[in-house]
């Protein structure tokens, strides 16, 4: 009989490389996505198109226990992935009480239903690299005190902190892993990563004329989504509930990534590039760099894509879209 795992925020980037690694082991995949989801899928469910046929979804929401509770009670699933949250840590400046209130209720509403109707069912929280912020080492490992700097990092503190609650309190076997930031073609708009990689695929098809970013020295540990995922699945799968770090061990400037994003496609950055002071956040987090040596360790997990690799493949990627988008224009007016 197949397990049975519920994911949070299956319409993800992340939710979207998990469900496709699980449904490759095996397993009967549920996800969790809003109402307007399911009425708008092509403009809501891009990332799991090419899979919906093979993945049940239930309409819930992060700010009602109540649908959370009766999804858990539905599906009972072995195991479960709590990836969905508002994440995008500038918006969480602009909308703090909505960031705040959405992730931590969320978190512990998930905690909840499984506690009360499936307490064998193994938890996966999504923390993330933002909990450390003006950290006082580097690299950061799972012992590096926290010292978030936007509404999204004091966030997922309470999240991780409540996650290992549960674990200690009711014996949840509950794990966070503490993802540095991970990107791919998958990634949203609004995000620098992929603002950069459109941007540059847009220039060179002359779509755009220039590229408006705020601080480019400031510095992160970028790695693939589709590794890290792998990694959500390993931690659930040791015979102890623990936390760990995911990381590259690398840490590169957005500089040095608009730089290979450029170069990709054989654009001087320079000519296209505006420092925008409005972009700035109102609390940078200038530096932050991973030690995995634990999830290494245990279970054997490293990076597979290296930095280059992965701007290389979301440049392409941006570039095949909007290549394929002007074609179906011309034969729109064939």
């Amino acid at each position: 009989m197949s397990k049975k795992v519920f994911i949070t925020g299956i319409d993800g980037q992340d939710g979207s490389y998990l469900s496709e690694f699980l449904l490759n082991k095996g397993y009967e995949v549920h996800g969790m996505v809003r109402r307007v989801s399911l009425e708008d899928p092509e403009h809501h469910l891009w990332r799991i198109k090419h899979i919906l046929d093979k993945v049940k979804l239930h309409a819930a929401s992060l700010e009602s226990y109540p649908s959370i509770f009766k999804v858990v009670e539905q599906v009972k699933p072995d195991e479960c992935y709590h990836l969905a949250a508002q994440s995008f840590v500038s918006y969480s400046f602009e909308d703090e009480f909505s960031t705040i209130n959405t992730n931590i209720n969320g978190t512990h509403f998930v905690l909840s239903a499984i506690k009360e109707k499936v307490p064998k069912c193994k938890f996966y929280f999504a923390a993330s690299s933002e909990q450390f912020g003006m950290a006082k080492e580097s690299p950061q490992n799972e012992n590096t005190p926290f010292h978030p700097r936007s509404p999204y990092g004091i966030s997922k503190v309470a999240g991780f902190h409540l996650t290992q609650n549960y674990r200690e309190a009711y014996g949840l076997f509950a794990c966070s892993g503490l993802l540095f930031n991970h990107e791919s073609p998958r990634r949203g708009f609004e995000f620098v990563t992929r603002k950069i990689t459109n941007a540059a695929a847009e220039i060179k098809l002359g779509l755009k004329a220039e590229l408006r970013l705020g601080n480019l020295d400031a510095k992160r540990d970028w790695g693939f989504a589709g590794d890290y995922v792998e990694a959500m699945w390993m931690m659930l799968q040791q015979d102890a509930p623990d936390d760990y770090v995911i990381a590259t061990g690398e840490t590169h400037s957005v500089k040095e990534f608009i730089e290979l994003a450029f170069d990709t496609v054989g654009l001087d950055w320079k000519k296209y590039v505006i420092v925008d002071d409005v972009l700035y956040r109102p609390a940078e987090v200038f530096i932050l760099k991973g030690d995995y040596s634990k999830a290494e360790k245990k279970f054997g997990w490293k990076p597979k894509v290296n930095f280059k690799e992965l701007v290389t493949m979301m440049v392409n990627a941006d570039l095949e879209r909007f290549k394929n988008m002007k074609k179906d224009i011309c034969d729109a007016k064939d």
